[in-house]
C-alpha cells in the first residue's frame, strides 16, 4: 500500500497522540424522565480511578439526539466536573451548518478534549460536500475536531481519500471508525496524521493491533480495567496475552450489543446499582431473555 503525498513517514509514526487509549462514550442516566446528574458524576467518578484516557459526552451511547441543548450542557458539565482533570470530548451532531457552528461556539466556553462530530444525518452529500462540511467545522471549532465516521447511522459514506485530505486540516486530528472498511481503516493507520480510535468495540483488538491508538468503547463502562490492561499489552507488542484477555471480553461486547445500544448497557449498569434502567424514547428497554444473560456481568465493575 502506498502511502498517500505527505501521509505516512518517520514524524507522523513518533508524533505524540493526543486521543491514545481507552476513551468511554458515557450512557446518560435518567430519573423519572431527566437526567440523573448525580447518578452521571457518580459513573464518571467511578470510572476515572480505572485508567481511563478520558470521557466522551452526549455521543449516540449517551442518547444525545433525545437530549435538549440544556440537557447537553447540564451532562457536558457534569461530566467535567466529575473527570477532575481527565480530557472530556463532546459529542455533537446536526445537519444545518449554522446552527451547529453556533453551537460549537458555545461549546468553546468549556475546557474540552475534542468535539466528535459525523456526517450531516440523512442528507447523504457528495464527497466535495462532505469535505466542505468538515472543513467549515473545524475552522469553526476551538477544540480539534475527532471525525466520526459511522455511515450505518447517518447514511453518508466518507471515502479513504476524503479522510486523507481532511488530515491536512491543522484542527482534525482524530477519526472514530465505525465504517466498516477494513482497506480505509489501514489506509489512515498507515498514513499516520490521524489518530484512529476504534469505534465499533468488536473491532478493538483488530485495529489496536495493526497500528491503532485507542478506542471508544462503550463496553469498557464494565470491567473497564481490563480493556485499559488489553490496550497496553498491546502497546508493549504483548500480543499472545492480549489476545486470551480480548478472547474473555468478546461475549461481554456481543451481548451489550445484541440490541440497540445503550439499553443493554443501561441495563446492566441498572443490575448493578450505578442507576436506574431508564432510556428515552425511542429506545426500549431490553427483552427478557437478553436481560438473563447479561446477569452474567452484574456482580463485575
Amino acid at each position: 500500500m502506498q502511502p498517500h503525498d505527505g501521509g505516512a513517514n518517520a514524524d507522523h509514526a513518533s508524533k505524540p497522540r493526543r486521543y491514545a487509549g481507552l476513551w468511554i462514550p458515557l450512557v446518560t442516566p435518567f430519573r423519572d424522565g431527566a437526567p440523573d446528574l448525580p447518578a452521571l458524576g457518580q459513573l464518571v467518578n467511578q470510572l476515572r480511578h480505572q485508567g481511563v484516557r478520558g470521557f466522551v459526552a452526549c455521543g449516540s451511547t449517551g442518547e444525545a439526539a433525545a437530549l435538549d441543548t440544556g440537557e447537553q450542557l447540564a451532562v457536558l458539565d457534569t461530566v467535567v466536573e466529575a473527570a477532575q482533570g481527565l480530557p472530556v470530548v463532546m459529542g455533537v451532531s446536526g445537519y444545518h451548518l449554522p446552527t451547529l457552528r453556533d453551537w460549537m461556539r458555545q461549546l468553546a466556553s468549556r475546557p474540552l478534549a475534542g468535539l466528535l462530530t459525523s456526517a450531516p444525518l440523512y442528507v447523504r452529500p457528495a464527497q466535495a460536500g462532505l469535505l466542505d462540511w468538515f472543513h467549515a467545522l473545524a475552522d469553526s471549532s476551538a477544540a480539534p475536531l475527532i471525525v466520526y465516521d459511522i455511515p450505518y447511522r447517518t447514511g453518508a459514506h466518507i471515502g479513504t481519500d476524503t479522510l486523507l485530505k481532511l488530515a491536512a486540516h491543522p484542527n482534525i486530528q482524530a477519526v472514530k471508525d465505525c465504517g466498516g472498511d477494513a482497506g480505509k481503516t489501514l489506509a489512515l493507520i498507515a498514513d499516520g496524521r490521524l489518530d484512529v480510535l476504534a469505534g465499533e468495540d468488536l473491532q478493538l483488538y483488530a485495529t489496536l493491533a495493526q497500528g491503532g491508538v485507542g478506542g471508544i468503547t462503550a463496553s469498557a463502562h464494565v470491567r473497564t480495567a481490563r480493556f485499559v490492561a488489553l490496550i497496553a499489552q498491546i502497546a508493549a507488542g504483548r500480543l499472545d496475552e492480549a489476545r486470551a484477555a480480548w478472547q474473555e471480553l468478546v461475549p461481554l461486547i456481543q451481548a451489550l450489543f445484541a440490541e440497540p445500544n445503550p439499553g443493554p448497557l443501561k441495563a446492566l449498569l441498572a443490575g448493578q446499582g450505578r442507576m436506574r434502567e431508564e432510556l428515552r424514547a425511542p429506545m426500549t428497554p431490553v427483552t427478557p431473555g437478553l436481560r438473563e444473560r447479561l446477569r452474567a456481568w452484574t456482580d463485575h465493575a
